[in-house]
């Protein structure tokens, strides 16, 4: 019973995938709207300072139609399907077996007080949180550096040196491995972890937000005569979970995207006290909500897909019937 668990890495990874497709086209969405600039005298102090005024959501999502059709939703996938996959099955994996261990290692307390301990979820989560930011930081930097190419760069709107402005022409990054091997050269190793203080205040915080109220939400929808929750219940209560923590993290996904988009054209952050600074100084504090609607709308489908993913996989390679909390 003590022993590492590793299907829950396999149930993780196809969840992952399934929460990719899913989630990506909202995704494209919420980087590019936050970041670009309104109209002259009321533009924000963005990073880039380029694009147009897509005003709201709906607007957004009509122009990258117009400009490059459905596909311009799923630019920049390839890399994370591939990579987020694997990082989800270690959340997932990291999670699973630490809140095992940490129930089997409290098994008295857990048999007197319920099946889920809050502090063995809460220390779980906190756990995957840490883990996933050393695994995600990279995946997630190069994932927005190619979404922000969906953006038009308008040279009349910035005073920059020729070559900079040139970088504009055609896009910076070829791809993944372009884009990779660019950050190395131009801003070292450490350039792939550029925004990670600000990806630890959010996932940290944000995977406590996640698990915790899936499960206790599915303890909830599922009656107390059944076994297990049905695949409707985990596709509700993982639905629910991630609108609640990308609603709740998106003040700090803000940051984190400015700071990892910064650097395609323009350096402009020191920091993230400096990136919060510029932000509310120039555009008030209705900035850190700015993608709150898509964050929370991209968030239910996506966990959906993913709880479901995990947890029917899970029953699956346990040749079961019953769907395991992870």
């Amino acid at each position: 019973m003590g022993s590492f668990q590793l299907d829950y890495f396999a149930a993780g990874w196809i969840g992952g995938a399934a929460s990719v497709i899913v989630g990506h086209p909202l995704d494209t969405v919420k980087v590019l709207r936050p970041c670009l600039p309104l109209p002259l005298g009321k533009r924000p102090g963005t990073r880039l300072q380029a694009g147009v005024n897509y005003g709201n959501t709906l607007s957004c999502i009509r122009a990258v139609y117009r400009r490059e059709s459905v596909f311009g939703f799923f630019k920049g996938m390839s890399f994370p399907l591939a990579s987020i996959a694997v990082y989800n099955s270690v959340v997932f994996g990291v999670f699973s077996n630490t809140q095992r261990f940490l129930s089997q290692h409290h098994a008295r307390e857990s048999e007197a007080r319920g099946s889920h301990s809050l502090s063995d979820l809460l220390l779980a989560s906190m756990v995957a949180g840490v883990v996933s930011v050393g695994l995600g930081a990279p995946v997630d930097l190069i994932k927005i550096r190619l979404q922000m190419q969906t953006q038009p760069f308008q040279e009349g709107n910035l005073g920059l040196k020729p070559r900079t402005v040139a970088l504009g022409v055609q896009p910076v990054y070829q791809g993944p491995v372009h884009c990779i091997a660019t950050i190395v050269r131009t801003e070292g190793l450490a350039g792939m972890y550029r925004g990670v203080g600000a990806m630890l205040l959010r996932d940290v915080p944000g995977y406590c937000l996640y698990f915790i109220p899936y499960v206790f939400l599915n303890d909830w929808i599922t009656p107390e005569a059944c076994t297990g929750p049905s695949p409707c219940a985990v596709w509700l209560a993982g639905g629910l979970a991630g609108a609640i923590s990308w609603g709740t993290a998106t003040p700090m996904d803000v940051v984190k995207s400015r700071l990892q988009a910064d650097g395609v054209y323009l350096n402009k952050y020191k920091g993230i006290l400096d990136c919060i600074s510029q932000s509310y100084r120039k555009e008030g504090l209705k900035v850190f909500f700015r993608g709150i609607t898509v964050n929370t709308v991209r968030g239910f489908p996506m966990s959906a897909a993913m709880f479901l993913g995990y947890e029917l996989s899970l029953q699956a390679l346990r040749r079961d019937h019953t769907v395991t909390s992870p």
